[in-house]
């Protein structure tokens, strides 16, 4: 279709984009994931119609009260005393379930609202909680997210102390949520959160959606996740592992087909067949990064089980016992929620059923043997499937890096030993197993137009004794407490002119570490 343009305005209405009678709604039917969910049988034969109907409709308003705010229970009980009350007795109502706090979300700062837009867009009350909404999320009270998605960051359990990374982090609302945790306590974090993004124009994006929390505790770069980078906080200090990492890893979308009406007429078999082999890379990586006694969150919005339970299965293969699933039943009560698989059927793009041994399809498509499935105890992952509670689709597994007492008492230089065995034998395994790493594009989209707001200059850092900084310490009575140094400013002269930012100690030391060769995107609080 060609560009819209101004010129077309008159009375000449070539390439004017108001035809729409001619458009046709996106057919929310295909018969491939039809038949492929029914053969795998992960949902019921009893419940598929409603399963599939539930996939046809839209997705509920669902959003959270941002957490680390002091006033957040103020926020939350006047959405609960001033809104709830009034949307529950709107005229088309009727029929649907009364607005409520999610069951599951701590402290009562989640929220879904099932009625259809059809209803709400004829009403004058839900206009006063529309304007509510978009003025709390403006100043960063409030995010609006879907419902599954926010539960991947809740049970990684993050602390303030924790070094934290989210290995595809963009658009950013997961992101926040893994700040918010930092900053859950009074005192000020000691640890980080480490946002990447392999596309260089979406990790400028989720810039926005960060930013409003006012955190000087994260760092967005922009690395290909398979490939990350081991980073340091001296010069002459050893390689940090993380405590806690999310892998929300690309995928097929299918779970999501509620809100990207593009999945009805995209999906396939094959989506799923091309993905997997670089969803397991970054799950391998992840867990080459985590600490030992660290805890990693993998989780897609696929319900498809060569993205899910297959790629959990071929990293505890290759970690062979190092790794373990977490059990997650005690977490988040009120959750309805499905345990994983440890069978599935594996098809070709032709729809075919395969076996083991198949030369077109890797290995690691194949459910676990029953050995593998005793230890491996895939039941304790996490699906949660669209027509139990009105929600997207989501899979969710928590695994954790074991700790043995022979580890802890040789430390870090063991870590960093068996960090090298670790990829050698990862390079080993793939290439037995074809699933080599391929580079992603993100070289290419630096030629795209960036938001207007996007900074590619320098992290330049001032003296405590800055004429400027000084003027800012008198007047605003700054305590020496205060960690003077970590002020820096955005330009390549390196002075004190418009804008100066301040990061948190830990952040700057992973600014001025140059060895690691970060691609920083950014990390301040302005």
């Amino acid at each position: 279709m060609g560009r819209y343009s101004k010129k077309n305005r008159g009375g000449n209405k070539l390439g004017r984009r108001d035809n729409r009678e001619n458009w046709k709604e996106i057919e929310k039917e295909n018969a491939n994931w039809e038949k492929f969910y029914k053969i795998q049988g992960i949902i019921p034969e009893d419940q598929f119609e409603l399963f599939k109907t539930t996939c046809q409709t839209q997705l509920p308003l669902t959003f959270r009260v941002t957490g680390s705010k002091k006033h957040a229970h103020e926020i939350s009980q006047l959405f609960i005393d001033n809104h709830l009350p009034s949307l529950s007795k709107i005229e088309g109502s009727e029929n649907y379930k009364p607005p409520f706090a999610f069951p599951w979300y701590p402290n009562n700062l989640g929220f879904q609202i099932d009625l259809p837009k059809s209803v709400v867009r004829k009403n004058a009350e839900f206009a006063k909680t529309q304007r509510f909404l978009v003025t709390e999320t403006e100043v960063g009270n409030i995010s609006r997210q879907e419902a599954v998605s926010m539960i991947p960051p809740l049970v990684l359990d993050v602390k303030p102390h924790h070094y934290v990374l989210d290995m595809c982090a963009a658009p950013g609302s997961k992101t926040s949520q893994l700040i918010e945790a930092l900053h859950a306590e009074e005192d000020e974090p000691t640890g980080f959160v480490m946002a990447n993004d392999a596309d260089y124009k979406r990790s400028h994006m989720l810039i926005h959606q960060i930013k409003r929390l006012n955190s000087a505790n994260f760092v967005v770069v922009n690395h290909d996740a398979q490939m990350f980078p081991k980073i340091k906080l001296e010069e002459d200090g050893d390689y940090i592992k993380f405590d806690r990492v999310l892998c929300d890893v690309p995928c097929t979308g299918d779970a999501t087909m509620r809100k990207n009406m593009t999945v009805w007429k995209d999906w396939r078999v094959g989506n799923a067949i091309g993905l997997h082999p670089l969803q397991l890379n970054i799950l391998m990586r992840g867990l080459q990064l985590l600490k030992f006694g660290g805890r990693l969150v993998y989780s897609t919005c696929s319900m498809n089980p060569m993205e899910n339970e297959a790629i959990v299965a071929a990293a505890l293969r290759k970690w062979g016992g190092k790794v373990r699933t977490v059990k997650c039943d005690d977490l988040l009560p009120g959750l309805i929620r499905h345990p994983g698989l440890s069978q599935w059927k594996v098809l070709n793009k032709q729809m075919e059923i395969q076996e083991p041994g198949t030369s077109e399809m890797l290995s690691s498509f194949f459910p676990p043997t029953a050995e593998e499935a005793a230890k491996f105890n895939l039941d304790n992952c996490m699906r949660v499937y669209p027509h139990d509670q009105n929600t997207g689709g989501f899979f969710i597994t928590v695994l954790e890096k074991i700790d043995p007492e022979a580890e802890k008492k040789t430390g870090d230089k063991r870590e960093a030993t068996e960090e090298v065995e670790d990829g050698e034998t990862e390079k080993k395994q793939k290439a037995e197993d074809t699933t080599s790493v391929k580079p992603t594009e993100h070289v290419k989209q630096r030629k795209e137009k960036l938001p207007r707001d996007a900074c590619e200059e320098p992290f330049n850092f001032l003296q405590a004794d800055n004429p400027e900084l000084v003027k800012c310490w008198d007047f605003y009575e700054i305590k020496d407490t205060f960690a003077k140094d970590c002020t820096l400013v955005r330009n390549a002269t390196g002075e004190a002119l418009r804008s100066i930012y301040y990061v948190s100690p830990i952040i700057k030391k992973i600014l001025t570490v140059n060895e690691q060769k970060l691609k920083l995107i950014f990390a301040d609080l302005t």
